[in-house]
């Protein structure tokens, strides 16, 4: 009987990290609630000012950061995650969990430009070739 238990206990531990909701991984901009996702030109004076210059004034200026993806925009749960100064502005895959509309991010991964991701397969090509 003991033997039973212990087996039933050690299934129970063993398939409890598949109970858990896993993270999910979307695609998207990470920018600010006040624009969210539509940073207009000269909006702090600058006609220069980036997507990432702009997110990083308005967060600065009080303004939260925000996941917009298809259209939507969602709440970050954990705003003082480590990536999210860094990555203002720019197209990311989010790693994380959705509750709602919010997500508690866990991952955040900066996506290649679509010409860096060709011009990189060209030149692999390339150096096969050669070889």
């Amino acid at each position: 009987m003991k033997k039973f238990v212990l087996f039933a206990a050690a299934i129970l531990f063993a398939t409890a990290p598949a109970l858990v909701a896993a993270d999910k991984t979307w695609n998207g901009g990470l920018t600010d609630s006040k624009c969210a996702g539509k940073h207009a030109k000269a909006e702090h004076g600058s006609q220069m000012d980036s997507d990432h210059d702009c997110a990083n004034k308005c967060i600065a200026g009080g303004a939260k950061h925000v996941f917009v993806s298809g259209g939507k925009t969602y709440q970050i749960a954990n705003q003082d995650f480590a990536g999210l100064k860094d990555h203002e502005g720019h197209k990311v895959a989010l790693s994380g969990e959705m509750k709602g509309d919010s997500i508690t991010i866990s991952k955040i991964e900066m996506k290649a430009a679509a010409g860096k991701e060709k011009k990189e397969k060209k030149e692999k090509a390339e150096k096969k070739d050669k070889n």
